[in-house]
């Protein structure tokens, strides 16, 4: 399944691990946001109004004791649909 046609609600993986850009308030720079093969659901789903094409998404995903976490801005190829996918990638 394409990552792009995926919506609110659907259950994720991060394909790599997801670090902090110096965006996320309360958060440094480089800080681990979500390791690789971490499960999440897409809260959001939008695009850059530059590029119309360019999807990001909003995904709350799960901590160690299965609780969601805050919304992390993702792009598409920060995802994954199979967890399977995010073994492989981060070997």
């Amino acid at each position: 399944m394409n990552i792009n046609e995926l919506d609110i609600g659907d259950v994720v993986y991060s394909a790599k691990a997801i670090t902090d850009d110096g965006s996320m308030p309360d958060c440094s720079e480089g800080e681990l946001l979500a390791p690789a093969g971490s499960r999440g659901v897409i809260v959001m789903k939008g695009h850059i109004e530059e590029d119309p094409q360019r999807h990001v998404f909003m995904v709350r995903f799960e901590d160690e004791t299965l609780t969601l976490g805050r919304p992390i801005g993702c792009w598409a190829e920060d995802l994954s649909v199979d967890r399977q996918d995010t073994t492989k990638t981060n070997r």
